[in-house]
Formats: C-alpha cells, structure tokens, sequence
C-alpha cells in the first residue's frame, strides 16, 4: 500500500459470514471478499483486486513445471479434490456492477458469453481440468464470441484457438494476441449476495 510491501494475517473472525485479514503495521481489520479494511486506522483502504485463475494443481504443474509450492512448513499438504465445490458461485464485479455465475451451470456451459456495466466477457470452465478463468473478451476494438470445439476454446469471429487459462491466441490469425484476465471471487451464493445486494445471477 502507498508503495510499501504489508504483511497480513487471518484475523480468526468473520464478517457478513467470510474471513477477515489484518495487517501487521496498523492492526486494521480486512474484509477478504472486498479487500477493504472495515476497522481501524485504515477503514475504508481498499487493495487492488488482481486477476487469478482458479486451476487444478497438476494442471498448473504441467505447464510450469519448475513452480516452487509454498507450504506450512509441516511436511506437505493434502489435496482436497475438486477445484470447486458445485455450489459455489463466480463472483464478478465491474466498476459498480455483480453479477454470480453458478459454477456447475458454467462448467455444463463451458464458455458463457456475456456483458456486464457494458464490458464483453466470457467466463471459462475447462471441462477437462475444471480450471475457471473470466476475461474480457475484446481485442483492440473487436468483440469476441467463444465457444468450446473439439476440446478447444476457438473465437467464431477469427476461428483462432486461445489457452483457456492464460487467455493466449495459440494459432489462427489472433496468434499471439492475450485477453485482459479480470478479477472473480469464488464463493457461497450467500455470502456473495450479502457482500453485492445489487449482484444478479447468470441463469
């Protein structure tokens, strides 16, 4: 923040029923889903939301084998299956705007063409991996429509081919082209409509 690295930690409470932060120079107290602190000297901060995909770990360790995992120090970790559960939702929010993609209906979807506070995206379900990414789907001044074609993420403007996790043109003529991944947030229907009362949900 304002150029200096903070440190936090879980604070061990929740808030409107998901966790909570602090940080270790002012002991402000942060909403994990907003990423703004609620409490103390720093209320009302917010951190910048960073794009991230949601991607199994072999997945991820096949295309960056030399990944080095951070773990607790207690001698290795435990898978704990799928990358999602089914009821989760796929949080997005867009200057204002909410909108909560059910995760099983994107994963039967695949790829879910959409609009939201007028920005094109498309939201991304590897049926393979189970690997989920949101992108905006323009490039340049060209809107782009998606589909998923024998097991491939092709845009039907330009019949190019795309990395579904890294939003890569990987051959057709957009080859070397990359979409603007965009922030999402996993969570419980719930908790998501608690945090965003004005979201609506993908039906």
């Amino acid at each position: 923040m304002n150029g200096k690295t903070e440190v936090f930690g879980n604070q061990g409470a929740l808030f409107m029923n998901a966790m909570t932060w602090w940080d270790h120079t002012t002991n402000s107290v942060w909403s994990q889903v907003w990423g703004r602190a609620i409490e103390g000297p720093l209320k009302g901060t917010e951190l910048e939301l960073l794009p991230a995909q949601t991607v199994p770990w072999g997945t991820w360790k096949a295309q960056y084998p030399d990944t080095l995992l951070m773990t607790n120090g207690l001698g290795g970790f435990r898978l704990r299956g799928e990358t999602f559960q089914p009821n989760y939702v796929i949080g997005v929010e867009l200057q204002g705007a909410a909108r909560a993609y059910p995760y099983q209906k994107a994963a039967d979807e695949r790829v879910i063409n959409d609009s939201l506070n007028g920005r094109p995206l498309v939201v991304v379900v590897n049926p393979e991996t189970k690997a989920v990414a949101v992108f905006l789907r323009q490039v340049d001044e060209r809107i782009l429509t998606f589909v998923w074609e024998n097991e491939q993420l092709v845009d039907r403007e330009t019949g190019s081919v795309w990395d579904p996790v890294r939003g890569l043109a990987l051959r057709g003529p957009q080859q070397g082209q990359a979409l603007r991944a965009l922030p999402y947030v996993p969570a419980f229907p719930t908790a998501w409509r608690d945090f965003y009362p004005q979201t609506t949900f993908y039906e």
